[in-house]
Formats: C-alpha cells, sequence, structure tokens
C-alpha cells in the first residue's frame, strides 16, 4: 500500500539548471527492491532521521460534507520543494523521499459519490475508514525504526492513523499539538476529517491535547462539550486576534507546556486551514500568519520527544485564482513548514 518514489517520479518534477543544485537532486530516494523495515533500518543506520510521505486524497473531507482538493497538496509540496537550492544549510542526506499512501482507488470511488446523498455519504465514510488502515499500516514501520515521519497532503482525517500507529509502537497515548481553527472533536459518526482526534480519544491513542487558533464559531457546541469532557484544551482565536489576550509566543509557550506533560510522544499536527487566504478544504480568511505557523512548527519541533509533523488540507484548486496560483502558493507555504520542522529538529537542544 506504498508507492515509493522512483528516478522517473523525480524527472517530473524537478527542473535542472546549469551551475545549480537541487534539493531533487541531492534527496534521499528509497531502493525499490528492499523490503519496507529493512529499507527504513537502512536509511536510520546511515545517519538518516527524516522521511517524507504523501497522501494523494480528500476522502476525508467529502466524508465531513466539505469540499474535495486536498489530494493534490502533495503534488505542490513536490513541485516548490524540490527545486528548492541545495546549499550548505540543509543535510539532505538526513531525508528520505519515500513516496506516497496507495490510495487511488478509493479516491476514484469517493470522487464518484455525492456527500449530500445519505447513503453515499455512509460510504465515503466506510472509504475513510478504510484508508485509515492504509495509513496505519505504512507509518507504523517508520516510527518502529526511529524516524520522523512528515506527511503532507489529504484531509485531516488522517490525523487518527497517524496517533494510533505512534501510540501502538510508544505503548502510550500521544500527546498532541494541534494548529487548527476547528477542533476536529465531531462526534463518532463515522470517520471523516473533522472526528480525528475525538475518535483517537475514544481509542486511548490521543493524551493531552492542545487546540491553538480555534475559532469559537467554527466548532459545535456538541464538539466544543466533547472536547472539554476529553479534559483537553485550546487557545482561541478571538484570545489571540481579537481580544488580544495573549501574544502569540505566550500561547505558544502555553501549548509546549501542555504537551511536555509527562514522558509521551509530542505529535505536531496542523491545519493549513489555520493560515490565512491559504488555498485547503476550508478557505479562511481570518487565519494566522505563514510566520505564525512556521514558529508553531519549529519551536514543538525542537522538542526532544517530537515524532513527527502532519501538515492537512492543502487544497490548490480552491484558490480564487485557480489551480495554478494554488500549486504556487500550497507548494511555498508546505515547503516552508516542512524545512521549519527540519530546522527545528536539527536545532534540537540536547536531552539531559
Amino acid at each position: 500500500m506504498l508507492q515509493r518514489f522512483t528516478v522517473d517520479d523525480l524527472a517530473k518534477y524537478c527542473v535542472r539548471r546549469s551551475g545549480e543544485s537541487r534539493l531533487g537532486q541531492q534527496i534521499l530516494l528509497p531502493d525499490v527492491d528492499l523490503p519496507y523495515p529493512d529499507l527504513l533500518a537502512t536509511h536510520k543506520a546511515a545517519g538518516g532521521q527524516f522521511v517524507l510521505l504523501g497522501i494523494a486524497e480528500c476522502i476525508g473531507p467529502l466524508a465531513n460534507m466539505g469540499k474535495g482538493g486536498a489530494e493534490l497538496g502533495w503534488q505542490a509540496f513536490l513541485q516548490r520543494f524540490l527545486n528548492l537550492q541545495h546549499n550548505d544549510s540543509l543535510a539532505t542526506d538526513s531525508i528520505l523521499l519515500l513516496g506516497q499512501i496507495d490510495c487511488a482507488n478509493l479516491q476514484q470511488q469517493a470522487t464518484a459519490l455525492d456527500n449530500q446523498n445519505p447513503q453515499h455519504l455512509a460510504q465515503l465514510r466506510q472509504l475513510c475508514a478504510e484508508l485509515d488502515l492504509r495509513v496505519e499500516q505504512q507509518l507504523k514501520p517508520i516510527f518502529e525504526a526511529g524516524l520522523c515521519p512528515v506527511v503532507i497532503g489529504g484531509g485531516h482525517n488522517n490525523a487518527y492513523p497517524l496517533l494510533q500507529a505512534l501510540a501502538d509502537v510508544g505503548q502510550q497515548p500521544v500527546n498532541c499539538a494541534n494548529l487548527d481553527p476547528h477542533a476536529d472533536f465531531r462526534p463518532l459518526e463515522g470517520r471523516h476529517s473533522g472526528n480525528g482526534f475525538s475518535y483517537a480519544s475514544a481509542a486511548g491513542y490521543l493524551g493531552h491535547y492542545m487546540v491553538l487558533g480555534l475559532d469559537l464559531q467554527k466548532n459545535s457546541a456538541t464538539s466544543l462539550a466533547m472536547l472539554q469532557q476529553a479534559g483537553t484544551d485550546y487557545i482561541s482565536y478571538q484570545q489571540l486576534a481579537v481580544r488580544k489576550e495573549l501574544s502569540f509566543q505566550q500561547a505558544l509557550d502555553k501549548v509546549i507546556e501542555h504537551c511536555c506533560h509527562g514522558l509521551a510522544d509530542i505529535a505536531i499536527e496542523l491545519d493549513t486551514d489555520s493560515i490565512q487566504a491559504m488555498p485547503a478544504s476550508a478557505l479562511n480568511y481570518t487565519g494566522l500568519t505563514v510566520e505564525q505557523a512556521a514558529q508553531f512548527v519549529f519551536q514543538l519541533a525542537r522538542l526532544p520527544r517530537a515524532r513527527y509533523l502532519h501538515l492537512a488540507e492543502a487544497a490548490p484548486a480552491c484558490h480564487p485564482a485557480g489551480l495554478a496560483a494554488g500549486m504556487n502558493q500550497c507548494g511555498q507555504v508546505l515547503a516552508a513548514l516542512v524545512l521549519a520542522f527540519i530546522d527545528g529538529k536539527t536545532l534540537q537542544p540536547p536531552e539531559i
């Protein structure tokens, strides 16, 4: 259920230029013949730390009665990231461009369904549950190998199998910071992009959970009540941007403190609709800045127990100016956030 990235795939994205070296010319590609656990163990043994993995789907957002488009986030990232300049500021030998989850058949079925039709909606939620299994199966060996996955594309539904995989490997619930206007704590009504964290909480995979930038008017009373009952917490957009009760750094410090409780692993989750005017499944004109999002990723990545970065919901086709503009903007932002994560892990203080 994994499509490994190949030299031929690379040629579709990386544009060569005389006298310059691009990231795509230096980044590590997987051996197509090695068994999956051996491939990951070899990367780790050679000093590797990061694994880039894409999920090209919009099944979760459609199952949440939302819009498609998140299936192009991974492609937008590759077009921008692989053509960035390579220099001494980034150690590409620590990064494995692994590939993408094989979910094309599920995606094809999903796009043929009408999420306003109750029967079709139930089918979409079943397809999302099938996707959960595929994501969990591919992520678990990455965590077992001691590597840090960076998962890009698709809906925020994929937070659930990510948390499941890490919790199973660590044998304890995972603490999680989520930059998101939505808590994604909707009822357990069948899997979709709006209930990844409520499902994870109910299954015992989610420990201390903190949402930063939650918009009070974009979350139902039921979701907020479920969030409170689960003992989780949030800092709202209104506290930050309207009432100015906290600076962004003060809020981020609270998130970090919350996620550092106990000895649990830490998940870094970011829904790109938290970013103002970002082409996403739910386009948001009242969000935070790219700089704030990058600081969220960077500062959390410096925590020794931070184990992964998940960038969800980027939907290039949702750009008001069209797909080309959306691919450009999504690619730039996603690449910047991935680099912030790698930079933060690289500059991580030594454990005491």
